[in-house]
């Protein structure tokens, strides 16, 4: 599995993914702003194969504390587009330079319950790259076999309650890190799209 397989899934057409996926009886509120973030779903080659990058958010955020995130963040106004946001982000929060990023391009939107819509930009990372988490932001850098991350058998569905309601959501729990929410449902999307 390679950059190239990668490329050959983003051709593939998948509808856009929420929070909301599993809970079929959960009304959106017509009237909700959301507001654009980006985030970058990044892979760099290793002698075992692809391993893609996450973050462990610091547990003092306001959104997300603790969390197993990808790099990225809200699209400010002086970003021209999503692709260069969450290029932007990657570098502050963990040093990665945007010059060793190839983008292969978007994956489809994902809304969040704490209001935003992301958008997921694939990039193949071309050279050897050591990441600097970013002191107050970012607890832990890590990287999960992207071999692992595409199995759709590893993917689990898990409930708690959120806001007086039962809400089931993805899990991939991969050694000591806890990936659910957000971040598993578009890592599923993409699994997805890998096995067609």
């Amino acid at each position: 599995m390679g950059p190239e397989a990668l490329r050959q899934a983003l051709a593939r057409q998948t509808p856009a993914s929420s929070d909301f996926d599993l809970n079929p009886g959960f009304v959106l509120p017509q009237t909700r702003v959301l507001r654009a973030a980006a985030v970058l779903v990044a892979v760099q080659e290793s002698p075992q194969g692809l391993h893609l990058i996450l973050t462990k958010r610091a547990s003092h955020l306001q959104h997300h504390p603790g969390q197993i995130a990808f790099p990225g963040g809200k699209v400010d106004p002086g970003d021209v587009t999503v692709e260069g946001a969450a290029l932007r982000e990657a570098q502050e929060e963990i040093g990665l330079n945007p010059a060793l990023v190839s983008v292969l391009g978007r994956l489809p939107s994902h809304e969040t319950v704490t209001g935003f819509t992301v958008t997921p930009i694939l990039g193949h990372i071309r050279a050897a790259f050591s990441p600097i988490p970013e002191a107050g932001e970012v607890d832990e850098v890590f990287f999960v076999p992207l071999s692992f991350l595409m199995n759709p058998a590893h993917y689990q569905v898990e409930k708690r309650r959120w806001r007086g309601e039962w809400r089931k959501y993805y899990v991939v729990p991969y050694g000591p890190y806890y990936i659910w929410g957000a971040t598993a449902r578009i890592l599923r999307g993409l699994a997805d799209r890998m096995a067609r």
